[in-house]
């Protein structure tokens, strides 16, 4: 992804900046949909491995990129709440 477009992206519930997630937590992401216990904010199970994603400043969610374009919608933002306190 761009740098110039990362620059301009913002989380459309809070304004806040978001960054390109590290490996280690589209490792434990992608544990947690393997298992079948990831959902979205919409309530839709993510069934799908994720490749990158991009996560808001505060890290309280993500938002899935696929195909290379960020699915900046509130509805595919994946809650991260105790995920990013896992070991």
């Amino acid at each position: 992804m761009r740098q110039a477009l990362l620059d301009i992206l913002v989380c459309p519930e809070t304004r806040q900046p978001v960054h390109l997630a590290d490996t280690s937590l589209l490792d434990r992401l992608n544990r947690r949909i393997g298992q079948g216990r990831l959902t979205n904010r919409g309530g839709t199970p993510i069934t799908t491995p994720l490749e990158a994603a991009l996560v808001r400043e505060d890290r309280r969610c993500c938002y899935p990129i696929r195909a290379d374009i960020p699915v900046m919608l509130t509805d595919e933002a994946i809650p991260l709440n105790d995920i990013c306190r896992e070991d």
